[in-house]
């Protein structure tokens, strides 16, 4: 549950502060006429991502289950590729989102439909990516009604952490969270990762479903508090087939240096020290 909640906090964060600088941009311009714009982008985003989760959740109902395994393990794949963009992104420009905002606003400010479109952008990227990753988290869920309670929960603590950092009442160093929280992200997403395989293994189309590289139940039963936050987490198998396993050893080795060296070397670390 808290890899759900880490995401919506995380995502939900971003988002907010997408509105809350667009919405503080024309309010220090002086173009409040572009508010309802802005806000009517951030309904069509909102709904977008609700009928696109509702389409992940009710879409294959009534298919094969190799269908459906084959569909939930691709788009569990697709959605590590986007958050994994997404991390890597969000490191590089959290420090100068508010200004490229407001010199896109500043270009489209006199077509209301390019407002209501940038604004839709701006907000529906994060909105599609967090069901998409929050549906692929969720498949490993027991009780997908909590899985859900817990990405609520941090959206919602999101805007309200974005709206006391817009009102100056919180001083948070968005670099730095953004970094450590995309640095927990990486192990998430290679848990996804690796589930994604596994659905892949039951649909037929990877090989080695039976070829386990361990299988740790005795010690580690999947219902018990351990396995149940093992997996809540970082998606733990206690039966881990070969595939799995070594996807899961590529994605974090090649991830985890470039992140460490982009975001986390001692270069970056002082430049957040200036900050």
């Amino acid at each position: 549950m808290f890899q759900n909640f880490l995401i919506g906090l995380r995502e939900g964060l971003e988002a907010a502060l997408v509105v809350g600088l667009l919405l503080a941009y024309v309010r220090k311009t002086g173009k409040l006429t572009l508010v309802p714009k802005i806000w009517a982008g951030v309904a069509l985003a909102t709904l977008t991502a609700l009928s696109f989760g509702a389409f992940l959740t009710f879409g294959p109902k009534g298919l094969t289950f190799e269908a459906q395994e084959a569909i939930g393990g691709s788009l569990s794949i697709i959605a590590v590729g986007f958050v994994t963009w997404m991390i890597f992104w969000m490191g590089e420009h959290s420090k100068h989102l508010g200004q490229e905002l407001g010199q896109k606003l500043e270009a489209v400010q006199e077509r209301t439909w390019a407002v209501v479109l940038l604004a839709a952008l701006a907000v529906g990227r994060e909105g599609l990516e967090t069901a998409l990753f929050i549906w692929a988290a969720s498949k490993t869920s027991a009780n997908n009604a909590a899985a859900l309670l817990a990405a609520l929960t941090g959206i919602l603590l999101a805007i309200v952490l974005a709206w006391l950092i817009m009102r100056g009442a919180l001083k948070l160093n968005l670099g730095v969270f953004f970094r450590y929280t995309g640095l927990f992200l990486i192990f998430i997403a290679a848990g996804v990762l690796a589930y994604g395989v596994h659905d892949l293994q039951e649909a037929g189309i990877l090989p080695g479903l039976n070829n386990l590289a361990f299988d740790v139940s005795h010690l580690i039963a999947p219902t018990s508090l351990l396995g149940t936050l093992l997996k809540g987490i970082f998606n733990f198998s206690p039966a881990t087939t070969w595939l799995e396993a070594i996807t899961w050893l590529t994605y974090v080795g090649i991830v985890l240096p470039l992140f460490y060296r982009k975001h986390l070397s001692p270069a970056p670390q002082r430049q957040l020290a200036q900050a």
